[in-house]
């Protein structure tokens, strides 16, 4: 039981980070790899915060605010030195490796150790770790996407997703594209370093290489919510990377378990897994098979 609400647990921390990605992947329609540095940016800045004494709270909240720094460079290079996006994110990612171990003291790990941690804090009302970490992962989920849904129907989101749509369109309409993207950008990316703040605290340090494949999580659960449940309104769709997220965990978890797996096969699973469900569309359209509508788009 508390290996399947481990599971939910992380599945639904993951999806914050699904979120982020789907921000730029599918409302500006930017592949931006800057979430595989933002991510481990993230849990550098929540550990570095927490071992020298900052409440955790507050140190949570100031890596979701470098994620976001890390978002508007990013947003800067692609509009305002106009390098194309994908390699925007090359740039940033590459850029802040140097700047988390800098923030990690020079190491390339860093212990939370016993430090107190948000998840502690929820322990203290007399819950496990695992129904703490599922509480606040679910609360947090809910909080971003109510925020979420409520910035998309203002006058802001509906430029923001009309700026992904219609760069053209958008532009004759007096819309500031560049900084519709930035903002985007900026969102998408403090979300993905909440994420890894989180996670960071939930595994008790935070490590370099951590972001490495994120994009794959984050992109997996975009496209497997896309395939179960299509044609929803953009908040049941935010939920709805949730599901995919904790989908794509929970057949994760069945992968660990095969009997004598190499452990080295596993990120060939996982890609393997991410090219089959970035087909799954496709085969979908092939195949004549309908997902789930629950509302209009």
């Amino acid at each position: 039981m508390n290996l399947v609400l481990s599971s939910l647990s992380e599945g639904m921390l993951w999806s914050i980070m699904g979120i982020g990605v789907y921000l730029t992947f599918r409302v500006l329609d930017i592949a931006d790899m800057t979430a595989e540095g933002a991510f481990p940016l993230g849990g550098a800045v929540v550990a570095a915060q927490i071992q020298s004494g900052t409440n955790p709270w507050l140190a949570t909240f100031v890596a979701f605010i470098m994620g976001m720094i890390a978002g508007l460079l990013s947003g800067i290079l692609h509009t305002k030195m106009k390098i194309p996006a994908l390699l925007t994110g090359i740039v940033t990612l590459t850029g802040l490796y140097s700047i988390n171990i800098k923030v990690m003291g020079g190491v390339p790990n860093l212990s939370i150790g016993n430090n107190h941690t948000v998840f502690k804090s929820l322990m203290q009302l007399g819950l496990s770790n695992e129904q703490a970490v599922f509480s606040l992962s679910l609360i947090c989920l809910l909080v971003v996407c109510s925020a979420l849904t409520l910035l998309m129907k203002t006058q802001i989101g509906l430029v923001l997703r009309s700026t992904g749509d219609n760069i053209a369109m958008s532009e004759a309409n007096g819309v500031h594209v560049d900084n519709m993207k930035m903002l985007g950008y900026m969102i998408s990316n403090g979300l993905i370093a909440l994420c890894g703040a989180l996670f960071a605290q939930n595994d008790g340090f935070s490590d370099v290489t951590s972001g490495t494949g994120t994009i794959v999580v984050g992109l997996s659960a975009v496209i497997i919510a896309e395939v179960l449940v299509r044609e929803l309104t953009i908040g049941w769709r935010l939920l709805s990377i949730g599901i995919g997220a904790i989908v794509y965990r929970l057949i994760i978890l069945n992968i660990y378990e095969i009997p004598n797996l190499d452990q080295n096969l596993v990120r060939l699973f996982n890609a393997i897994l991410l090219a089959f469900v970035l087909f799954a569309p496709e085969l979908q359209n092939r195949l004549r098979i309908r997902g789930f509508k629950l509302g209009s788009k």
